[in-house]
């Protein structure tokens, strides 16, 4: 009988946990540990906020590694490609290098490397051209510009309307007139054009050899269903698939996640469904509750012990999810022992002026306790709704930064460069040709629409000047310019950075008269994009880069550097997810704000704005203060008594403290003591001293001015005795 000799599979672990390089079960806690070590199948992990998700990922990429699977066969879904970076390369630390073989990504980068190899198959260039949101409303605008779909009276869609209806038809994979009637109603009527329009905007993408977002998933399971051979070789790959935030994903990445799981099976999704604050940008919370159908045999898994927030924090967040329609059960709780830790507080206040200036305080009255501004965040439903508190920040000299702000590559003048750049790389890309020749003096929309015409269909060399060209003398120099350097920087032994540079040399002048009220302001964004392009070795991956995962902040954004310290940060609520802050300001916490207004008109909206409560409650670690005006003033109508949310009605006062907001005058001519139970909470006038962040005073310096800057709250203490604060 032949001696056999069993080979060890890469499905799977292989060997005993207790033989390896890193001691898992003493650096997780025992969910973790499971989840990081569990078997082959698919594998549902619920992480509630704050749980270590991110650690659990991590050990489970090493884990897999060190048990025998190949790096490379290992593929990490992420939502930014920063998340994956840093993911991988933790992992790597934990392990060794070879965790940073790991095809880590988000899916639209992953869809994009497989659509680079085999576009032919579906119609496509290997080079197509990859539209961020912005380009795709630009090509949209040629459209419309050449077609007759607004017949009628009836006012049509602005370019990033008609791009978000299109994209929503993709992305929730729903028909056109659903769209409409659920988010856009007023344009029903509309339906014919506007189906019309969607339709020839998909054709002239696949003529130009264009893709959008959208594209880039669609596309790829368009591929899948024409050539099955290249769905198992794709699929082959993916030996253990994790997914994270997957309560974030739209219909098409779930597709997805079933496809590259298909051939071996094993695939581990994380999220947390009280979590799913993105369906605006086609996310459905739904996919996390089909997840366990889609899978037969599926583990469910949880991440319950928080090591961010106090207990009595937690303890509001369950009970705020609690009233959620629909969620897997789970009850976080602290892995910190924080003795008489402070309770939330709900704090109503007059107005809004009296709203921010309690906010702006007691900022103030922290950061003398020892809690550095950047520690402190104020979250908002909607942006506008921190206008007046940033009134009263700059008249104190608080120092803050907002979020949400600009991308670099969305800004005028970055995209004017990458317009040039998009050209060269394809001649087709109509949208790049519009944007670079309206750059030239003389060159309106209908010349454009004209010399495009010629270098796309007609033109030989569209970078060569010739005779039959539409050209006239009105704006034949400058063009010619614009010809000379396209053609230059198209020499394939160029470096990248010298193409940048050359564009910007040829770009300058334009620059400075486009934008000359402000050019020396935009001017650092032209050294950073061309400090970004000596990190890519070609045109094609630079672009790309530009498009899936745009550069956070530009000039434009910051009004220099914050010296003295790091600035308090503002924010909406969806731009901190993630974050997490000492001390935690939940403003305007009002019907019609949070929960939105707007999201009371849908289905699920109310459970949505719910979650994005449980999302902003879930960033504080040991402060929370949620507060809201009692009166606002609407034009037309005058001062108005406001509701608050709904989401701070009826919550028990062991679970939010209810605190008084008294000017200080009026809590000291009632001669209430400073100390106690129900003193309700002073405010100082504000106004007769402003308190510079840059120089803070002495802990406990006992001055009139420092009283006068601070807030003072209800809770046992005396809040102009610094020593007495218990943060």
């Amino acid at each position: 009988m032949a001696r056999r000799i069993v080979l060890s599979s890469d499905d799977g672990p292989s060997r005993s946990v207790e033989n390896l390089t890193i001691d898992y079960r003493g650096d997780l806690n025992e969910q973790q540990f499971d989840a990081a070590t569990t078997g082959s199948g698919p594998t549902l992990v619920i992480a509630g906020a704050g749980t270590g998700k991110t650690r659990t990922l991590i050990y489970r990429m090493a884990y897999l590694v060190e048990t025998g699977t190949k790096p490379e066969s290992v593929v990490l879904l992420t939502f930014t490609r920063r998340a994956a970076r840093e993911m991988t390369s933790r992992a790597a630390d934990l392990l060794d290098g070879r965790c940073q073989r790991v095809q880590g990504g988000t899916f639209h980068a992953f869809c994009l490397g497989v659509l680079r190899r085999h576009a032919p198959t579906i119609g496509f260039p290997r080079n197509f051209t990859v539209l961020d949101a912005a380009d795709a409303g630009d090509v949209i605008s040629v459209l419309r510009a050449d077609g007759n779909y607004d017949q009628g009276e009836e006012r049509f869609p602005q370019k990033r309307t008609l791009y978000s209806m299109f994209s929503a038809v993709i992305n929730r994979q729903e028909p056109l007139d659903e769209v409409l009637a659920r988010r856009y109603p007023q344009f029903s009527p509309l339906y014919d054009g506007l189906e019309q329009m969607r339709q020839d905007y998909q054709a002239y993408k696949k003529s130009h050899g264009m893709m959008d977002f959208d594209d880039l998933l669609y596309r790829t399971l368009e591929l899948f269903a024409a050539d099955d051979g290249v769905r198992r070789e794709v699929a082959g790959r993916c030996r253990h698939v994790l997914v994270d935030e997957y309560q974030d994903t739209n219909a098409l990445q779930a597709e997805l996640v079933k496809q590259f799981a298909s051939v071996h099976g094993n695939v581990m999704v994380v999220g947390d469904d009280a979590q799913s604050i993105y369906r605006f940008r086609g996310a459905d919370f739904r996919n996390i509750f089909a997840f366990p159908e889609e899978f037969d045999d599926t583990q469910v898994l949880k991440l319950e012990q928080n090591y961010r927030s106090t207990q009595v924090i937690l303890d509001l967040a369950n009970h705020v999810i609690d009233n959620a329609d629909r969620s897997y059960e789970k009850t976080l709780f602290s892995h910190r022992d924080v003795p008489d830790a402070e309770l939330p507080a709900v704090v109503p206040a007059a107005d809004g002026q009296m709203e921010s200036r309690f906010v702006a305080q007691m900022i103030l009255r922290l950061r003398e306790s020892g809690v550095p501004l950047h520690e402190q965040a104020v979250l908002f439903r909607s942006s506008h709704n921190s206008y007046e508190l940033e009134t009263e920040l700059n008249k104190r000299n608080i120092p803050f930064v907002k979020y949400g702000g600009m991308k670099l590559s969305e800004a005028a003048h970055i995209k004017d460069v990458l317009a040039h750049l998009k050209v060269a790389e394809n001649p087709q890309d109509a949208a790049a040709w519009n944007r670079a020749l309206q750059l030239i003096h003389g060159i309106g929309p209908k010349t454009a629409k004209s010399l495009i015409e010629w270098a796309t269909n007609e033109a030989d060399d569209p970078f060569v000047h010739t005779d039959n060209a539409p050209f006239s003398n009105r704006y034949i120099s400058q063009l010619k310019k614009l010809l000379g350097t396209l053609r230059s920087i198209r020499d394939p032994d160029m470096p990248l950075v010298e193409q940048v540079e050359s564009v910007i040399d040829y770009y300058r002048p334009i620059f400075e008269d486009e934008y000359y009220e402000d050019y020396p302001k935009r001017e650092p964004d032209l050294d950073h994009f061309i400090g970004l392009s000596e990190n890519y070795s070609s045109r094609r991956d630079f672009l790309s880069s530009l498009a899936l995962d745009p550069i956070e902040l530009t000039a434009l954004d910051n009004d220099g550097e914050h010296e003295d310290e790091p600035p308090l940060v503002l924010s909406t609520i969806h731009s901190a997810k993630g974050l997490e802050f000492h001390t935690v300001f939940i403003i305007r916490a009002l019907e019609g704000d949070l929960p939105s207004r707007y999201a009371l008109r849908e289905k699920g909206g109310v459970d949505e704005e719910l979650r994005l409560f449980y999302v902003a409650v879930t960033r504080a670690e040991d402060n929370l203060f949620i507060s809201y005006p009692m009166t606002q003033y609407r034009r037309y109508q005058g001062e108005y008594m406001t509701d608050p949310s709904r989401f701070i009605v009826d919550v028990p006062e062991d679970t939010l403290e209810p605190v008084q907001l008294v000017e200080e005058t009026e809590a000291q001519e009632d001669d209430q003591p400073l100390l106690g139970g129900d003193t309700p909470a002073a405010l100082g006038s504000g106004d007769s001293e402003q308190t510079s962040a840059s120089a803070p005073k002495q802990l406990g310096d006992g001055s009139d001015s420092a009283s006068r800057a601070d807030t003072e709250t209800s809770r046992e203490y005396d809040p102009r005795d610094v020593d007495g604060l218990p943060f």
